[in-house]
């Protein structure tokens, strides 16, 4: 997924313009409301120092100085809004995330969808033999599996019918036949700190596939809002790992002697020429802080 996404755009019943991206045949996220920028996550943060700091650092080296150091609350007064189509099965990890507002199609008080997600090609796998809940090896079967798959759909929705229609049954119960592959619809809403959390989690390799391709939708939707947060959010975040104290101690012992050698040799602005930046891509600030860790034997 990419910028193509942008290119999706969807008008609603009210007129209203929302980008738009197709997950999987049924599904969709939909982008309906940004509240804040990255110049708004500057601001909060810099309320905290009064008046005069503007020229201390520029937006980016702000941001980017938060999220290394995990101040999370300037990024928390920024918001983002979707509606979304996806499995209840989804549906059921989106909810695990408890620091969002959700509000979701009732089947209380409405009858419930007549579609099913029907996972398609590579989609359909073996049970994996070294991770309980994890996919294995592609299945060669697909077509029988499709066929079982539609065969429980088709029976769910002529049972569901049966018991709203001809036994006047409530819709609040009658539902509870349906399997978990129906689809469902609710507006979700987060702060971007919480947001980029969910990334972090849903967007992983470990992650069910089904839940990935949700959460990779509405990140890259949300990106072009936010194009300096997500910047120092896939640096510091995303592609990040942590370290134990012991994992730390072997880095030093393997690592440090290969650095100082490297050191040697050059001039500070030479290196933060042609090594810090050239090389690195880091800033002088954040070739200090390794410098720190690197050295520290004690928090």
């Amino acid at each position: 997924m990419g910028s193509d996404i942008l290119e999706n755009i969807m008008v609603d019943e009210s007129g209203n313009h929302h980008e738009m991206v197709q997950v999987h045949e049924l599904g969709f996220v939909k982008l309906l409301d940004v509240m804040g920028d990255d110049q708004e996550v500057e601001n909060a943060a810099r309320i905290s120092y009064g008046e005069g700091t503007r020229k201390v650092s520029q937006t980016r080296n702000l941001i980017r100085y938060l999220m290394r150091h995990k101040h999370t609350s300037p990024f928390e007064m920024c918001e983002v809004k979707f509606h979304l189509k996806l499995p209840i099965f989804i549906m059921r990890q989106l909810v695990r995330h408890r620091t969002a507002n959700i509000n979701e199609y009732s089947g209380r008080y409405s009858v419930m969808s007549d579609e099913f997600y029907l996972p398609q090609g590579d989609y359909l796998q073996k049970q994996s033999t070294t991770n309980n809940q994890g996919r294995g090896e592609e299945l060669e079967s697909k077509g029988a599996v499709q066929f079982e798959f539609n065969r429980i759909y088709d029976n769910a929705k002529v049972s569901y019918e049966t018991l709203l229609e001809d036994y006047d049954v409530a819709r609040e119960i009658s539902r509870a036949i349906l399997p978990v592959a129906n689809y469902t619809e609710c507006i979700w809403k987060i702060d971007l700190h919480n947001f980029f959390h969910f990334v972090r989690l849903r967007s992983d390799s470990h992650a069910q596939r089904e839940i990935r391709d949700y959460s990779d939708a509405m990140y890259e939707l949300v990106k072009p809002y936010f194009p300096l947060c997500c910047e120092a959010f896939e640096d510091y975040m995303r592609g990040a790992v942590s370290f134990s104290a012991q994992e730390m101690e072997f880095i030093r012992d393997c690592v440090v002697g290969d650095l100082i050698d490297e050191w040697e040799g050059y001039t500070d602005e030479e290196f933060n020429d042609e090594v810090l930046q050239g090389k690195y891509n880091l800033s002088k600030r954040e070739m200090d802080e390794l410098k720190t860790k690197l050295s520290k034997k004690e928090n």
